[in-house]
């Protein structure tokens, strides 16, 4: 790993007066989350025809028989991995203000921190595609396919976007405040393929934010946006930089 660039990526947080992390797939894979895209990606197993919100609300045994092996049979036993940690202490320390994710795995929450802003939504909550009552799917028992809601009986879905589906206002909102607000950006583990949240860096960089990357492979931002390329995995580069801000605090 590049010394001198961790040293730089060190210091370009020290001294920014408000960081925001951006969170892709790859930050998850560590923990043993698949990507959906890409070799091995859980594209390549299923069809994503389940996912579109179409096909959804017209077969929502077929969709959820899915679902419930792909988001809550296999992710209720992943675990945060050091990346999701460091971002919490970072967090925690006064380095970091936000995080908005692309995921909907809840391990950033699950890892600790605590200004999570999920841009397409997260798997934790069930919502009625009736009424809108939202549940934890906890609380859900998921033997019974697919789940009703206790208010209406109207079919629940899982509260995050599915294909077709726009992005949650709130979240939507939130994130694009940081682009105003922030001034350096860590983009981690995502390729910048996925619209409309790839724009969030490059609206950034527009505005002049420093852009730190951390990837295991060059991404669509790296030689278009990126100020410093930290190749490895995320869990360490991420503790290497956690390392480097400590000794130079």
């Amino acid at each position: 790993m590049n010394t001198e660039l961790i040293q730089k990526a060190a210091d370009l947080i020290l001294n920014s007066s408000r960081t925001t992390a951006f969170t892709g797939a790859g930050i998850s894979v560590e923990s043993g989350v698949p990507p959906f895209r890409g070799e091995g990606g859980l594209w390549d197993k299923y069809d994503p025809q389940v996912l579109e919100i179409g096909y959804f609300n017209m077969n929502p045994d077929e969709s959820w028989k899915v679902i419930k092996e792909i988001f809550y049979d296999f992710f209720e036993n992943v675990k945060p991995n050091r990346a999701h940690f460091v971002l919490a202490e970072l967090e925690e320390m006064g380095h970091l203000h936000s995080v908005i994710t692309q995921n909907i795995d809840n391990l950033h929450y699950d890892a600790g921190s605590k200004e999570v802003f999920e841009f397409h939504g997260n798997s934790r909550d069930l919502v009625c595609v009736g009424c809108g009552h939202k549940e934890s799917s906890r609380n859900i028992d998921l033997e019974k396919l697919p789940p009703r809601c206790e208010k209406c009986n109207s079919v629940l879905k899982p509260d995050f976007v599915f294909f077709g589906e726009p992005i949650p206002i709130e979240e939507n909102r939130k994130s694009w405040k940081e682009v105003k607000n922030a001034d350096l950006f860590l983009v981690i583990g995502t390729s910048g393929e996925i619209m409309p949240a790839s724009m969030i860096p490059y609206e950034a960089k527009k505005k002049g934010k420093k852009i730190v990357e951390v990837n295991i492979s060059p991404s669509n931002y790296t030689n278009k946006i990126t100020d410093i390329f930290l190749k490895g995995k995320a869990s360490v580069v991420m503790d290497e930089l956690l390392k480097e801000i400590k000794r130079l605090s």
